[in-house]
């Protein structure tokens, strides 16, 4: 039997303990980022959705969005409908709002606010290699009290309460993936006599520092009976 040596086992301590950081930073990084309000409708228990552990029927809150439409490819798009949002949410943006005037330097710093992160970022393919990628904005906003972005490229939006049908995954995300629970969910929504009334849209929960394994990625469908 092979001994260990000091060395080895330092070298066993040092990976365990930044697996065990980089897992606690993936957790930290989303623990209070606000989500939107839904509540979880109860399936029969001989119900497809039932039946298969991550699917869920949702009914959310209407909510605000801010969103980008970027060209395609998929990474390349998400990409860069992250940076326009972003851009937005982290200052670039003017307050509506009553501000005292004191001196011009201070004005513009305070009519540029930022604004909390949510999860989860939205995606969705409108039209072949063109994708919108949609922020839900904290609920205390409303469209009047929301700061309103400097930058044409984005846009906010009410979305009314909605019905969704959900499936839920972990890992890395990949085309294939989404191709396959995306039919595992329509597959399960009409054999339950849903009717899909929306494309997909991709939800992603956590940023991309995150282990594979600690990620939360979804599927939405929208729904009616």
């Amino acid at each position: 039997m092979k001994k260990i040596t000091p060395f080895s086992m330092t070298i066993f301590i040092v990976i365990a303990v930044g697996l065990c950081l980089w897992m606690l930073y993936g957790y930290l990084s989303v623990r209070n980022i606000e989500e939107p309000n839904f509540t979880v409708l109860q399936e029969k228990e001989d119900s497809a959705i039932a039946r298969i552990a991550n699917i869920e029927i949702r009914k959310y809150d209407p909510t605000i969005v801010a969103e980008t439409t970027v060209p395609g490819p998929y990474a390349e798009a998400v990409n860069a409908g992250f940076r326009n949002i972003a851009d937005y949410i982290f200052g670039n943006n003017t307050a509506d709002a009553s501000i005292a005037m004191t001196a011009p330097v201070l004005q513009e710093e305070q009519l540029s606010e930022k604004i909390a992160m949510t999860t989860p970022v939205l995606q969705e393919e409108i039209q072949d290699n063109q994708f919108v990628i949609s922020f839900v904005m904290p609920s205390q906003y409303t469209l009047i009290s929301i700061p309103k972005p400097n930058s044409s490229k984005v846009t906010l939006r009410e979305v009314s309460g909605r019905t969704v049908g959900v499936i839920t995954f972990s890992g890395l995300w990949t085309d294939e993936k989404a191709e396959k629970y995306t039919e595992t969910l329509q597959t399960a929504l009409m054999e339950d006599g849903y009717s899909i009334a929306s494309s997909a849209q991709y939800a992603r929960y956590n940023p991309p520092w995150t282990p594979p394994w600690m990620r939360r990625n979804e599927v939405w469908l929208e729904v009616k009976m």
